[in-house]
């Protein structure tokens, strides 16, 4: 049995399965000790296949594999990649992987796909981690886009109604153990604790952005860290001291050197940089320009953008805020319709952030502005990843080959570790607030004073198979220790019998 050995994302890697190598095909190697495989040239001097042997297309249809086994949120969707990349394929090791792991997890967005996006482009360049990164999301933004359409048509009513309900009360318990995995992992002491506290009063009792959360305890970090304290380690977040168990460097077809792309090169970064901040900002511009602020697409271009360079934490850190923002500011959404997103993200492959597609879609369908709804409502859904998504790529081709010195700076890390815990208080916020607007028909809002904004249930509103069936799935999660599918599977079919029954 191997041992068991924590992961930069706590994911434990006896599950990532790397202790064994069956079925793997012993491959030749060149004879420049790297581990690499020779170098085919052509006659022009390029080469067709890289010195690792792989081509494109056998790349392709790997990460397309990959992205339609992606369910189960970043810890599944790594787990696919360590096991297909590092454990069958044999084209990284152990360390390299982890490496490039912990580059992804430092950054806003959605570290997974951002994983795939770096280590195609180590394997293949600019065009391979397009595809990585691309064909990781593409199965998610059909998956999503189909059932947008679905729900504006019919979420209301029926068997669907039912379906989404049950799934609701799955996603507040999954949520609710998103904040006790993640809790224990980054509230290691008691300066953690305190910047989760005052996170989740910031956002939760006193209405501040999520952006300045982030930015204040990045803040936070950086100083105690430059002050000399320990607080804001991280306690290994991107080492390699225990990778040594998994496939070495050397015996993987990438090799232990580092290719030539991806070593710093100022002028490509600035021409890359140059390239993605246009595809990025250009649309978001034209949009604002051609149809004015205030207009559906035009906000969401906007909205989601700014979305893009705060999303740290993942998916589950940001939806509070974007929740939040979507029904009392936008109105994009109705109360408790972003778990009905949210569990469609959950059951569909791809990135969990997928769910603002669901919101991006929903806001322009219910503000058309002079286009066939459903129209408006692919567009809406299409600009929302666009802008959600660009940005990764833009995170990943700039920044990758300096990923060395990022990782030696003491205090980014401490900064991004006081980030880490005040997304703890963030995901705890999004919880409470889900939790109110499925358990509770009624809320009323109370401001006592000194600039204080607290949501209050109406206790006899309380909607008791929510809240019944809620408890079941704490139950299946925290007790029973059941997976994401079933229980979400159970609920929904639970909701179904409820609709049926009269009761949901």
């Amino acid at each position: 049995m191997p041992a068991l050995r924590n992961t930069p994302i706590g994911i434990r890697e006896d599950a990532l399965g790397c202790g064994g190598r069956h079925g793997v095909r012993e491959r030749d190697v060149g004879g420049d000790g790297t581990g690499r495989a020779a170098q085919a040239p052509e006659p022009d001097g390029s080469s067709a296949i890289p010195g690792h042997g792989v081509t494109l297309a056998e790349a392709t249809r790997v990460w397309a594999r990959i992205a339609l086994l992606s369910f189960g949120g970043p810890a599944g969707q790594i787990a696919v990649m360590h096991r297909i990349l590092v454990d069958e394929r044999r084209w990284v090791g152990e360390a390299r992987f982890l490496h490039a792991l912990s580059f992804c997890t430092l950054l806003p967005g959605p570290e997974a796909q951002q994983l795939a996006t770096y280590l195609g482009w180590l394997m293949h360049r600019t065009a391979g981690g397009l595809i990585a990164g691309g064909l990781f999301v593409l199965p998610g933004m059909v998956s999503i886009m189909a059932l947008s359409v679905i729900y504006a048509a019919f979420g209301g009513t029926g068997l669907v109604g039912g379906l989404f309900f049950g799934l609701k009360c799955a996603v507040l318990a999954i949520v609710f153990q998103a904040v006790v995995r993640l809790g224990a992992r980054a509230l290691r002491n008691g300066a953690m604790r305190g910047i989760a506290a005052g996170a989740f009063a910031a956002i939760f009792v006193f209405d501040v952005p999520f952006p300045l959360i982030v930015l204040a305890a990045g803040r936070i970090g950086f100083a105690g860290t430059r002050a000399g304290t320990d607080i804001f380690r991280t306690g290994g977040h991107g080492g390699h001291g225990q990778a040594d168990q998994g496939l070495p460097d050397a015996d993987s077809l990438l090799g232990a050197g580092v290719p030539a792309h991806a070593r710093p090169d100022p002028r490509w970064s600035l021409t890359i940089t140059g390239t993605f901040l246009a595809l990025w900002l250009v649309p978001v511009l034209a949009l604002v320009a051609g149809l004015g602020p205030g207009h559906a697409l035009a906000d969401i271009a906007v909205f989601f953008s700014k979305m893009a360079v705060v999303t740290f934490g993942g998916a589950y850190a940001v939806l509070a805020y974007v929740a939040q923002a979507a029904v009392e500011t936008y109105g994009w959404l109705q109360p408790g319709e972003m778990l009905d997103g949210l569990g469609m993200a959950e059951t569909t492959p791809g990135p969990l952030i997928m769910v603002t597609q669901f919101v991006g879609f929903m806001g322009a369908f219910r503000a058309p502005g002079g286009l066939h709804p459903y129209l408006a409502g692919a567009l809406g859904g299409l600009v929302t990843t666009w802008v959600t998504f660009v940005p990764c790529f833009l995170w990943i081709f700039a920044g990758a080959p300096y990923v060395e010195a990022l990782r030696a700076n003491r205090a980014l890390s401490g900064a991004l570790a006081a980030i880490t815990a005040a997304v703890v208080g963030v995901i705890l916020n999004l919880a409470v607030w889900f939790a109110l607007h499925l358990l509770f028909a009624e809320r009323v809002v109370l401001r006592p004073g000194l600039g204080l904004r607290l949501e209050w249930p109406v206790w006899a509103s309380l909607q008791v198979s929510a809240l019944g069936l809620s408890a079941a799935a704490l139950v299946a999660v925290f007790r029973l220790r059941l997976g994401v599918i079933p229980v979400l599977a159970a609920c929904a079919a639970t909701g179904v019998a409820l609709h049926f029954a009269g009761l949901g």
